[in-house]
């Protein structure tokens, strides 16, 4: 299992439990995730660390002062 979070820009879009699936984006020297469509990103993430699969489970979405954050599992092998 393994989690990842991604930023949200507003409320209300995910919910904990909520299947989703993410699109991979290619930058020079990482990629990042997208969760569809389009409801919140990841950050950048090494090349060495990519995701092998394209569907997780909010697990949970929190706010702070920054704005609100989704937490995704993922079910892959280390």
């Amino acid at each position: 299992m393994r989690e990842m979070t991604f930023k949200m820009e507003r409320p209300g879009l995910l919910e904990t439990g909520q299947k989703v699936t993410v699109t991979e984006g290619v930058l020079p020297s990482s990629y990042y995730y997208t969760i569809d469509p389009s409801l919140a990103m990841s950050p950048n993430v090494p090349f060495r660390e990519r995701l092998t699969t394209g569907e997780g489970t909010v697990v949970s979405v929190v706010e702070n002062e920054r704005g609100f954050y989704v937490t995704v599992a993922f079910s892959e092998n280390p």
